[in-house]
C-alpha cells in the first residue's frame, strides 16, 4: 500500500494503518526527518494512550500505555552492535504480546520476528509524505 499524505491528514492515516496490518511488529523506515515520530505519535494517539510520545533517541526504548497493552517504541540508531539491544533486553520485548514500533532497526533485523510490517516514508515536500506499507 502507498499513500502519500500531509501532515494534516495523520490522524486519518494512522486510523487506515491499523485498520489494515496484522501484526503488532512495526519497523520504520526514513530519513531523518520524515517523520518517523510523528507518525508514532499519531498510532500512539488512535491506539488510545494519553501519553506524551517524543523520540527515545537516548534512552533507547519508551513505554506508552492504553487500557489494554503497552506500547514500546524504539529508536536504535544509536545503537552500535547488536550486543547493545541484548543488554537492555530487547528480546523480551519480542515475547510480549505489546506493540513495537521500531525506528532505525537494521542493527537487530536477525531478531525481529518472522511477523511484522515496514513503513517506510519519504519527504515529497515540506508538508507531504509518502507512506509505503509491506
Amino acid at each position: 500500500m502507498v499513500i502519500e499524505y500531509s501532515l494534516n491528514d495523520l490522524d486519518i492515516i494512522a486510523q487506515t494503518i491499523l485498520s489494515v496490518i496484522t501484526h503488532k511488529v512495526i519497523i520504520f523506515n526514513g530519513d531523518m526527518g520524515t517523520g518517523k515520530t510523528t507518525l508514532i505519535k499519531a498510532l500512539v494517539k488512535q491506539l488510545g494512550s494519553k501519553d506524551d510520545v517524543s523520540s527515545p533517541t537516548f534512552s533507547l526504548v519508551n513505554t506508552y500505555e492504553t487500557s489494554n497493552w503497552d506500547i514500546y517504541h524504539f529508536d536504535l540508531y544509536r545503537l552500535n552492535s547488536i550486543e547493545e539491544a541484548y543488554d537492555f533486553g530487547i528480546e523480551d520485548y519480542f515475547i510480549s504480546d505489546n506493540w513495537l514500533f521500531i525506528e532505525w532497526p537494521e542493527i537487530i533485523k536477525e531478531l525481529l520476528p518472522n511477523d511484522y510490517h515496514i513503513i517506510s516514508l519519504e519527504t515529497l515536500g515540506v508538508e507531504k509524505r509518502q507512506l509505503t506499507l509491506k
